[in-house]
């Protein structure tokens, strides 16, 4: 049997680990919030060790901790910071509190690691206490809200980062693909011909829009409560700290960080994740249409995915596209989990959100997928091949290219020139149109930079 140690609270005494980091704060929370089986997000952690350290360094510049223990828990966030005991965060994601839960967690796990860095043991708080030393000034519904916004902030970065690249992956296709002439499709009909490479230029033009929603809005997430403690009034944190500790939470995490200017709005209100979450869902919302289009251009046989397992366990040699409906299904999560967010942020009441526990798992959840997915979909594009054959088949028999004559032919003509090519029977309409109007003509106005250029040079 593991050795324990005993620990205290108002509420009684409990055994805990003697080798955990962690306390009877922690201790309480594993047992009551056994849900989900998912722990915290990693980057929320990280993110909470950034503000642990600011306060204690603001708390150091203005007297209120003295330079031994305050250098003692800067040693034990920087780990924390470097993925060091990341196995002490053994709380369930879903939780109630307003992430008081894990606030008490890392607080202890920050306590006890200084605890140790001083000589001492674990549990000894007479060295170095988790709430009068960890979280002195602090309340959780002022640093919480602040670790989601940080935490947030650092994957925005990474996925417009990513969305970048994804974006790139389909330009250089549409280089690739730039002479390739098909049919275009509307309502899940043939229409006006294209090339494949505008085709891709449309799909890189949607992740461009995306990479810049991403990128511009972190704008709305740089305001934080810091310093507000309990509800942004900053009742028991002494002025020079409420000032100070917003320098020092810029300087370790390197945001452009500021206070809101009216702290107890910030502290009270979650629309700001709500905002971001909605540009992460309009990003799941072209990944899923561009994924599916994917698919259909892979079955169409106009370009070819890159073939990555075995499609099926009855069926030798079937190949899915199993990486566009791992993007679909991605995006799916993200739209669930945005509708989580919007309904964790309209449920706060008064002047804090009892629900940020979930919606910091949602939101952070998002993020990490479309980072992981817009990686893995950016080397899927890359290996993407035109099915060139097919394009050209598909676009010398669609009567549809008889419209890139209007401008010569007129609609009545045109008319009557598909009339004909319905009746004879025919099979190839550029065949026809090269017979009725000449293959000089024909290849001159269906060639693929006529088809793309933006309208048409008149008579004059």
């Amino acid at each position: 049997m593991t050795n324990q140690r005993i620990e205290h609270d108002f509420l009684g005494s409990l055994e805990v680990p003697a080798d955990a980091y962690w306390g009877i704060h922690t201790r309480r929370a594993i047992n009551n919030f056994s849900i989900s089986g998912i722990k915290v997000n990693v980057g929320l952690i990280k993110s909470l060790a950034l503000i642990k350290k600011a306060c204690c360094l603001a708390n150091m510049q203005t007297g209120y901790l003295n330079p031994e223990k305050g250098k003692a828990i800067i040693s034990a966030c920087d780990e924390i910071i470097a993925g060091i005991l990341a196995d002490q965060f053994p709380i369930d994601a879903l939780q109630g509190g307003a992430g008081t839960s894990t606030n008490m967690n890392i607080n202890e796990v920050v306590a006890n690691r200084a605890i140790e860095l001083l000589g001492g043991s674990k549990g000894d708080y007479s060295i170095i206490h988790p709430l009068e030393d960890i979280n002195l000034h602090q309340s959780t519904n002022d640093v919480y809200p602040t670790a989601i916004k940080v935490a947030a902030i650092f994957r925005l970065r990474d996925l417009s980062k990513a969305v970048a690249n994804l974006q790139g992956a389909f330009q250089e296709k549409e280089k690739e693909f730039a002479t390739i002439v098909k049919p275009g499709r509307t309502e899940l009909q043939e229409a006006v011909p294209i090339t494949l490479g505008a085709e891709f230029s449309a799909f890189a033009e949607a992740f461009s829009r995306d990479r810049w929603r991403t990128f511009k809005c972190e704008e709305r997430l740089r305001v934080v409560n810091l310093g507000g403690t309990a509800v942004g009034t900053g009742l028991t944190a002494p002025r020079d700290y409420i000032f100070l500790v917003i320098e020092k939470l810029r300087d370790v995490t390197g945001l452009g960080l500021s206070r809101g200017e009216n702290i107890m709005g910030e502290t009270a209100n979650a629309d700001a994740f709500v905002e971001v979450s909605g540009i992460l869902k309009a990003h799941a919302v072209n990944l899923i249409k561009i994924a599916n289009d994917l698919r259909l251009m892979n079955f169409l046989g106009e370009i070819k995915l890159p073939q990555l397992q075995a499609g099926s366990s009855i069926m030798p040699g079937k190949v899915n596209p199993v990486l566009a409906e791992a993007a679909i299904q991605a995006g799916m999560k993200v739209i669930a989990n945005d509708a989580i967010v919007t309904d964790a942020a309209a449920r706060g009441t008064l002047q804090i959100n009892e629900f940020l526990p979930l919606l910091a798992h949602a939101l952070l959840e998002s993020l990490d997928m479309l980072i992981n997915i817009n990686g893995l979909l950016t080397e899927h594009v890359r290996g993407i091949e035109a099915g060139k054959e097919k394009c050209e088949e598909y676009f010398d028999a669609s009567p549809m290219i008889i419209t890139a004559l209007l401008p010569v032919t007129g609609y009545e003509k045109a008319t009557q020139l598909i009339t004909e090519f319905y009746s004879r029977g025919e099979k190839n309409m550029r065949l026809f149109l090269e017979e009725k109007l000449g293959k000089e003509f024909i290849d001159k106005v269906l060639s693929p930079y006529q088809l793309t250029a933006l309208g048409y040079k008149d008579k004059k």
